[in-house]
């Protein structure tokens, strides 16, 4: 979807991507609105350039009895950019961003009262997003 891609696309650009007129752009990205498929446009900020080049991923094992008060803190670790409940093994998994290791190292040993975390730190990024087909939606 030519909006995934870059979201400050102007209808008219957007016409000619699509290969509609923008009257026909502009209602169809309205009912696509309406019917909730976009949700808000978004901002890309540059983790780097904040002084958080450290991604790491943690897979958390978390019992009944932490459960709530792991969701109250992880809503609250300003680190945690994703936060995803899991089945399987592992009971949650986050995405989080951290200027050094030794404050990964700091954050991990914040998480243990919770259950048992595992790290993986991110080497690169092969693929950060891919842009979900839409169909004929836009």
């Amino acid at each position: 979807m030519a909006l995934q891609r870059d979201a400050r696309c102007s209808i008219a650009e957007l016409s000619r991507q699509i290969g509609l007129s923008q009257t026909r752009t502009a209602e169809r990205l309205r009912r696509m609105e309406d019917a909730g498929i976009i949700q808000g446009y978004t901002v890309e900020i540059d983790r780097e350039a904040l002084g958080l080049p450290l991604v790491a991923f943690i897979r958390l094992t978390c019992s009944g009895t932490s459960y709530q008060s792991f969701l109250k803190f992880v809503r609250s670790a300003q680190q945690v950019q994703e936060c995803h409940h899991l089945t399987g093994g592992d009971a949650f998994l986050l995405k989080v961003t951290m200027a050094s290791i030794g404050e990964l190292e700091k954050f991990v040993e914040r998480l243990l009262p919770y259950g048992d975390p595992i790290t993986s730190i991110v080497l690169s990024s092969p693929v950060v997003r891919n842009v979900l087909p839409v169909g004929d939606a836009v």
